[in-house]
């Protein structure tokens, strides 16, 4: 039997050797769509209402730390991965990522938002430690405006996979739903997030 397989794949094979063009086949080329009417921040803050995640136009860094004490006011710790809030642990001082298992508030920049769905790409770098975006209670998020493009193929475009060990694009808090279709946030993830608009340097 084995002989026979062999035998048989090795057919298949050289049948698909001998069916290849001579020539180069370029692959297809994705279409640059236009983008869709309205602002691609209006969009992208309508779809990332609709996944139970909200957004503030925050002006500056002292601002960004007064909204985030107002929203989680009995937070005890803020693991913060982004120069503009502090918080009360600096991610980048842990080494390991079980010691992120009782943060309240976690704090990242995402490299960019996508307006079609309402999602943000954040990676291994972002993230400081991968667990943050999974252990933490809730999130703040921090986005450029500037940096949101239209959908998910211009997103692609972006994505630099070869240049970090870990990226994932993230839409709203965690949420689950059972079979009597009750919907629970928090189950595999953050409770709650929140996105910043707030560009780097404000």
């Amino acid at each position: 039997m084995t002989e026979t397989s062999s035998t048989s794949r090795d057919v298949i094979l050289e049948n698909v050797r001998r069916l290849l063009p001579s020539e180069k086949v370029e692959p297809p080329k994705i279409p640059a769509f236009t983008k869709r009417n309205g602002s691609l921040k209006s969009e992208f803050i309508s779809l990332l209402e609709r996944a139970a995640g909200k957004t503030y136009d925050i002006a500056s860094p002292s601002e960004a730390a007064i909204k985030l004490a107002m929203l989680h006011p009995n937070a005890k710790v803020a693991c913060s991965a982004v120069p503009e809030i502090a918080g009360t642990r600096d991610v980048h001082k842990v080494s390991d990522p079980h010691d992120l298992g009782d943060v309240d508030v976690g704090i990242i920049r995402a490299q960019f938002g996508i307006a079609e769905n309402g999602a943000v790409w954040l990676t291994e770098q972002d993230l400081g430690i991968t667990a943050l975006g999974f252990l933490s209670q809730h999130l703040i998020i921090l986005l450029d405006p500037e940096q949101i493009v239209a959908d998910m193929h211009e997103a692609y475009r972006r994505v630099k996979l070869n240049k970090t060990a870990f990226g994932t694009f993230m839409m709203g808090p965690s949420a689950t739903g059972d079979i009597e279709a009750t919907l629970v946030h928090g189950a595999q993830g953050p409770r709650s997030l929140n996105v910043f608009f707030l560009a780097p340097g404000a």
